[in-house]
């Protein structure tokens, strides 16, 4: 049987063929393959790629940088808040079964929106909340989003929503953090609680 982490590796060589190929003018860009891909920061990407591998229609999540200026970032890098960067998470998903503007639905819920560079007790620019749309559609889809989501936050939303540059994979380790390591405090005591809330609310799949 195939598991986990033997299907994020290959899609992970696919996003990358698929960038390069749409690149070079080679093979189809993967969006052209019937996957969507939406690239969020919430926080601590450890958090938002758990809740979105519980949500139906997500094929994979992958963790990474974007939004900053240094190329190939490291953790160390952004975690300094030098690079600009922002902890994302690269959401591939069947739009047959969920849209874009259904994933955004859940990225309202999964995270605060309105705390300035702060999730919880993470503090800094890497954990901003962020809509890095891969073109004009997703732009304005996101632009909706926005709005209508103010409506249900009571102080204003502070996510960054601006054209996606480069995306930079973060190191292996990172992903499929809390599938790997649920036991550590993190994920004790700040991502299993989120999952089970979100759970509740029909949200997610499973824990």
């Amino acid at each position: 049987m195939i598991n986990q982490s033997t299907i994020k590796l290959s899609l992970i060589i696919l996003l990358i063929i698929s960038v390069v190929g749409g690149q070079q003018g080679g093979r189809e860009p993967m969006s052209k393959q019937k996957l969507g891909i939406a690239t969020l920061g919430g926080g601590c990407f450890w958090c938002v790629e758990a809740v979105f591998e519980r949500v139906e229609g997500v094929v994979d999540v992958i963790n990474g940088y974007a939004g900053g200026h240094k190329k190939n970032p490291t953790y160390s890098d952004v975690t300094s808040g030098d690079t600009g960067h922002a902890e994302v998470c690269q959401i591939s998903y069947d739009p047959n079964k969920i849209s874009f503007e259904g994933i955004l639905e859940i990225f309202w819920q999964a995270h605060d929106p309105t705390t300035l560079n702060r999730q919880g007790n993470d503090s800094g620019t890497q954990y901003r909340s962020a809509i890095y749309f891969h073109n004009k559609k997703q732009e304005e889809l996101a632009e909706a989003s926005i709005k209508k989501a103010s409506k249900n936050f009571k102080d204003p939303l502070t996510t960054e929503l601006k054209a996606l540059d480069e995306f930079y994979l973060a190191e292996v380790y990172h992903q499929d953090y809390f599938e790997n390591n649920p036991n550590v405090p993190y994920c004790t005591f700040v991502i299993a609680p989120k999952l089970n809330k979100l759970k509740k609310k029909g949200t997610i799949w499973n824990q």
